[in-house]
């Protein structure tokens, strides 16, 4: 008998069982997952930022020049710590906590690093344009953001480092302590 008559592919998971998991949805379905079907490798961590085409390249640059190429996951949510925990849009906040436990089951990710930006659309969608006009006041909320993503990571992962990051447009990134 062969593996299309058993039904069965080469990990030992029933097509039939391979589809429920997958219909399942996203990131959480996958912890359900035997762990011969899960990702091999550890990755050093879990990269936060936010969606901003501007950044892109920036972004990836940074992480490169850090010698994290090819060694982050990399969650990208619009405001980035913002997205996280805003009450705004609450299924962004499930999507990153599910990215977080994912990447920590699947590739034993030991650091998350967050990184926001300056002149971030979705801070003045969610907070309104003031928040962000004086350069001051836009550190300050970005810091208290990511403070707080912060704050709330360690209580659900107290062995998992979170470093806090703010990009400028050009690219240059300054720690937030």
């Amino acid at each position: 008998m062969n593996m299309a008559q058993t039904g069965m592919d080469t990990v030992g998971i029933g097509r039939r069982r391979f589809l429920e998991l997958g219909v399942l949805g996203g990131g959480a379905s996958l912890l359900a997952w035997p762990a011969l079907v899960r990702a091999a490798g550890n990755v050093d961590a879990l990269l936060l930022s936010c969606m901003d085409y501007r950044l892109v390249t920036a972004t990836g640059n940074y992480m490169t020049k850090r010698g994290l190429k090819g060694k982050y996951d990399h969650v990208i949510l619009a405001g980035a710590s913002l997205g996280a925990i805003t009450d705004k849009f609450p299924d962004w906040n499930k999507t990153f906590w599910q990215h977080l436990d994912v990447a920590i089951d699947l590739h034993q990710v030991h650091q998350a690093i967050i990184l926001d930006h300056r002149d971030c659309g979705a801070y003045k969608v969610i907070l309104g344009e003031d928040c962000c006009k004086d350069p001051k006041k836009e550190r300050a909320v970005h810091a208290e953001k990511l403070k707080e993503l912060r704050k709330q990571i360690n209580e659900k992962h107290p062995k998992l480092g979170v470093e806090l990051l703010l990009m400028s447009l050009n690219g240059k990134v300054e720690p937030i302590k």
